[in-house]
């Protein structure tokens, strides 16, 4: 297995050979040295990989290799594309546009273009029709969108010649769904490729995969230490904070440790937007970290938040798992984790943000009392073992729901079914304070609060979409049992009746074919009734009355 990029000789393309070397990298990564000859010698590849081992550049030169060598027999028009890799996020997509964008460089004849989402379908044709692009980096969204668009661009006639098919986190885009677009986008392109599945970790949905679009694929697996899957070094804590004070642990822990450049990852898009905006007013001045913001939802702001972190010297970016792939930023010295990730292999994922291109790196993760077992079980699971800093005297097991409500800052406890009969004594009572008057950011929902508050100021009840109707006033018990009763003393009257009907008329045994006169119109009757009570036009007691539960 060669260790250096010298060792492959003769077997790369000079130019490729000179673009390898305006990258300084004199020695390749394992994965690279495992993967890279398999693809040059026409083998599909399916290669696991820890994040931060240098996958990017295990594809992305076998690609340039093979379509400089194809180009001997005949130069690639502009529109005939010979290689496509498929990112599961466009931060993700648009790395890898700017690593290949360095070595094309070096490369002639070889154009590459971006089909991704937060620019229209529309601008994506006009490009390629104006420029082209011969390697193309893509969401499978985009690219299945431009595959099935028939009326302003040919794109299946442009991947016939398709030599190289590359899978980027494979993993993830079968996690965010997107199994039904790469069954698609499969259809399209030709059989007689090269294939190859890139992914920190493997799942039964990737073999799957692997089974679906590889022919006879060499399986390369390369951890950097046997005895866990993060990167040689990257050092991993984890903070046991009390329940109502999770908050202060993070904020004593970046006061104290200086932190330079830091993602901390959240469980939601609102976590993000929330504390995104309280950040800036809680922190020590001597943090002295600006914060910023990103997740899934924000759809074109994305691209120029990532951006404004990486010029940063000292940043603190607060996002959700859409920056937990392949998103690499050298400078980040520390990955924060406010909540453990629903999934174990997100946790290497996150951390993986960090230790990156043989930088060092550390990453923290802050658990409450009644988590302290997510430490064996992530040690277990993903072998990978955390160091307990700033040790904390242990409390309650019990969740305290009123204390943790406090640390979010919560002015009062929203109404839901998990708090009832729970102790919520540890939650603090705002006195003083009335909510009705704290207004919406937004104009027209502002508008719409007080429109309901008035309607509430008036009758009592605050209006909502599901009702219909004002509720009827509470009723004694012996009264709700008298007309529970009722109703159970005619429901089997009729039955007695519809029993005796079918005696009479149709004989024993066989079922009445339809209604009697009697009782369509004591249905009648019922219905018009009820609209009555509808209407208002009668009321409760009156329309009980009528109905013989009174």
């Amino acid at each position: 297995m060669p260790k250096s990029w010298e060792a492959l000789g003769e077997v790369l393309n000079k130019e490729v050979q000179d673009a390898i070397k305006s990258l300084n990298f004199p020695f390749m990564t394992p994965v690279q040295a495992a993967a890279i000859p398999q693809l040059l010698n026409k083998k599909d590849v399916a290669a696991e990989a820890v994040t931060g081992s240098g996958k990017t550049l295990a594809f992305l030169i076998p690609v340039l290799d093979i379509l400089k060598k194809k180009e001997l027999e005949e130069k690639w028009h502009k529109h005939q594309i010979g290689a496509i890799v498929i990112s599961p996020t466009r931060e993700l997509a648009l790395q890898t546009k700017l690593v290949l964008d360095q070595l094309l460089e070096s490369v002639t004849n070889l154009k590459e273009i971006l089909f991704v989402g937060g620019n229209s379908v529309e601008e994506d044709v006009k490009n390629f029709k104006d420029i082209g692009g011969n390697i193309v980096i893509c969401t499978p969204g985009r690219l299945e969108d431009l595959l099935t668009r028939r009326q302003d661009i040919n794109l299946p006639t442009a991947v016939k010649n398709l030599e190289v098919l590359i899978l980027d986190e494979a993993d993830r885009l079968l996690d965010l769904g997107f199994q039904k677009s790469l069954d698609t986008i499969l259809s399209y392109l030709p059989r007689q490729r090269r294939t190859g599945l890139f992914s920190a970790t493997q799942t039964k949905e990737i073999q799957d995969l692997i089974r679906a679009g590889l022919r006879n694929p060499v399986l390369v697996s390369v951890s950097a230490k046997a005895q866990q899957s993060t990167p040689d070094l990257l050092q991993n804590y984890y903070i046991l904070a009390k329940n109502d004070g999770k908050l202060a642990a993070l904020l004593s822990f970046l006061q104290q440790k200086q932190v330079k450049k830091a993602i901390c990852f959240f469980p939601t898009c609102a976590c993000v937007d929330y504390w995104s905006r309280v950040f800036p007013h809680i922190m020590s001045k001597d943090v002295n970290l600006p914060v910023l913001a990103i997740h899934g939802k924000m759809k074109n702001k994305r691209k120029n938040i990532l951006e404004s972190f990486k010029s940063k010297e000292k940043a603190l970016l607060l996002c959700t798992d859409v920056m937990a792939r392949g998103i690499d930023i050298p400078e980040v010295d520390w990955v924060l984790q406010w909540d453990p990730p629903a999934s174990a292999s997100s946790f290497v994922h996150r951390v993986g943000r960090t230790a990156r291109q043989g930088q060092t790196g550390s990453s923290i993760i802050i658990l409450l009392d009644n988590e302290e077992c997510y430490v064996n079980f992530i040690e277990t699971n993903q072998r990978v073992k955390l160091n307990r800093i700033d040790d904390v005297s242990s409390r309650d097991q019990e969740l305290p729901l009123g204390a943790l409500a406090a640390s979010y800052g919560l002015l009062q406890l929203p109404k839901m079914p998990e708090l009832k009969n729970r102790d919520l004594s540890d939650f603090p009572i705002v006195n003083n304070f009335d909510t009705n008057n704290v207004p919406y950011r937004d104009k027209t929902r502002e508008a719409i609060r007080l429109k309901k508050l008035n309607e509430y100021k008036q009758t009592g009840i605050w209006p909502s979409k599901k009702t219909k109707f004002i509720k009827k006033p509470t009723e004694a018990w012996s009264t709700a049992k008298k007309c529970k009763e009722a109703r159970k003393e005619k429901r089997l009257k009729r039955k007695q009746a519809k029993e005796a009907s079918k005696v009479e008329g149709k004989g024993k045994g066989k079922k009445r074919k339809g209604i009697s006169e009697e009782d369509m119109e004591e249905l009648k009757k019922d219905i018009a009734l009820f609209k009555k009570f509808k209407k208002k036009k009668i009321s409760n007691e009156e329309y009980e009355k009528a109905m013989g539960l009174l």
